[in-house]
């Protein structure tokens, strides 16, 4: 890759991956933090990297970014030892996005990571795969596991209105 391409990579990627690794973590910050690494880790690298595959590169270097980081941080969670039900509620509350941040905000990291590259992104299970260096199958597991634990969560409209 050459130092022009490099330059076009940071211009139509730098947005996107910054919106996916700040709905990840949910610090500025951090999400700068994370964008800066990356592309680093992209300039390091810059002669092995394909200009073809960079999209790849740089989700799949972010993703690795935020999973080092959330493991550091000692905050993942096995998404098996969730108990669903303490986190649905009963009263009546009308901001559906509200309600469906904080039950984003409950989601392990792999399952949030694959359900922003698919449904916020638009990135096809393929692409998710490549990205996460996960089975394209994993990845659809995680992702129909993230969206029942939220449908699970937000109930059914008649709680949220």
């Amino acid at each position: 890759m050459t130092k022009e391409e490099y330059n076009i990579s940071v211009d139509n990627y730098s947005d996107g991956v910054y919106r996916f690794l700040l709905k990840n973590c949910k610090d500025e910050d951090k999400a700068k933090d994370l964008v800066q690494d990356t592309y680093e880790k992209l300039w390091l690298k810059r002669k092995k990297v394909n200009f073809s595959k960079v999209t790849s590169y740089i989700f799949s270097t972010a993703y690795h970014s935020f999973i080092d980081l959330t493991r550091r941080e000692k905050k993942s969670v096995d998404f098996e030892t969730i108990n669903t039900n303490e986190y649905k509620h009963d009263e009546q509350y009308s901001d559906l996005h509200d309600i469906l941040n904080i039950a984003f905000d409950q989601l392990p990291a792999d399952q949030k990571s694959v359900i922003l590259l698919r449904d916020y992104e638009g990135y096809s299970y393929h692409e998710i795969a490549k990205m996460t260096n996960l089975s394209e199958s994993q990845v659809k597991v995680y992702i129909y596991r993230g969206r029942k634990f939220l449908q699970e969560y937000i109930c059914s409209v008649e709680t949220v209105i």
